[in-house]
């Protein structure tokens, strides 16, 4: 049987990887998004132009966070029974640049995504949240069960705020919600305010990458297809009633286990693109962490999977699509 599901943030790297393989399974997706210009719109459009040649797939240009009673109708008309909440202002240092921004599209504008849940429920609404929620925690592996999260930026505060509230409306108005601590995730047709991808650019165009804290980060690096399918399997899972709170709520890490350095990354973009870096070193930056590495015991529990791709496999990977999408070097 298909189902009808709404995508937020259809045009982003992850909102477009979720939109192909939803239609591969044959559901009926609509996706939104406002295409903000926080980085190139032209490939939000490119990637908007492969999923419009899909037949089930329609598109609607809308902000949710400015423009709640849109929402609502979008959802009085459509009557969606899955939604994930994709959309969102990314980034650590973007939220500390732009405070405002951060605030209004992440907090205002899932919002308006619960409210329209709540005058017309679905099935399962299924969230973006991030690792950046729990901070300079000193537990390793990160636990989604731990309550004691402290985030240390401003843009991990809005994702911990979210999952409080979808909790809240969870009990209030038994809204079944699945929050996704999402963990660095990379591939094909990604962000390019992401470091893999402003490093590739880097060498490619022969400047210096700027590395933070002598490369000496460590990151949960998460391939986009694993990513996918974790998402794609828990929008069929619904959450049961949980024991303790008696609310249809859960959180659940998305990453692999295992974190690599970020000199090893850089050390893989070499080699995938034949460019010496030129390195340019700076200090840590606010809000960002250490070490970033999830604990997938509950994910596996629940879908039996767990993202297992190398990050050699999934950086060879990027570095094709980069040098088909912008031409060879």
């Amino acid at each position: 049987m298909t189902s009808s599901i709404l995508v937020t943030g259809a045009a982003g790297f992850i909102g477009y990887h979720l939109c192909e393989k939803l239609l591969s399974l044959g559901h009926m997706v609509l996706g939104v998004d406002c295409l903000s210009p926080y980085y190139d719109v032209a490939l939000k459009h490119a990637r908007l132009d492969r999923l419009k040649a899909h037949e089930h797939f329609s598109f609607l240009p809308i902000d949710l966070a400015g423009n709640p009673e849109a929402c609502r109708v979008l959802f009085e008309r459509n009557r969606p029974s899955h939604v994930v909440h994709l959309a969102a202002q990314p980034g650590v240092r973007a939220s500390i640049v732009n405070p405002w921004a951060c605030m209004h599209a992440n907090m205002d504008g899932f919002l308006a995504i619960l409210e329209a849940c709540r005058a017309y429920p679905v099935e399962h609404l299924v969230y973006a949240s991030s690792s950046s929620v729990y901070g300079m925690t000193a537990s390793v592996p990160f636990d989604d069960r731990a309550l004691d999260v402290q985030p240390i930026s401003l843009y991990g505060a809005t994702k911990r705020a979210n999952e409080l509230i979808a909790t809240t409306y969870a009990g209030l108005y038994d809204i079944p919600v699945t929050g996704l601590r999402l963990f660095t995730v990379y591939g094909p047709w990604g962000r390019p305010d992401m470091a893999y991808f402003k490093f590739t650019q880097a060498l490619v165009q022969g400047i210096p990458l700027e590395v933070y804290h002598q490369g000496q980060l460590w990151r949960d690096f998460t391939y986009i297809h694993d990513a996918i399918t974790c998402i794609e399997r828990l929008l069929t899972c619904v959450p049961e009633v949980h024991s303790s709170s008696g609310v249809r709520s859960r959180i659940v890490n998305v990453g692999t286990r295992a974190p690599e350095e970020v000199n090893r990354l850089i050390g893989l973009l070499e080699h995938e693109t034949g460019r010496k870096a030129q390195r340019r070193e700076l200090s840590l930056q606010q809000g960002d962490v250490l070490r970033t590495c999830a604990n997938t015991d509950t994910l596996k529990s629940l879908i039996g999977f767990e993202p297992t791709t190398p990050l050699e496999t999934g950086i060879k990977h990027f570095v094709a699509w980069y040098r088909d999408f912008y031409g060879s070097w």
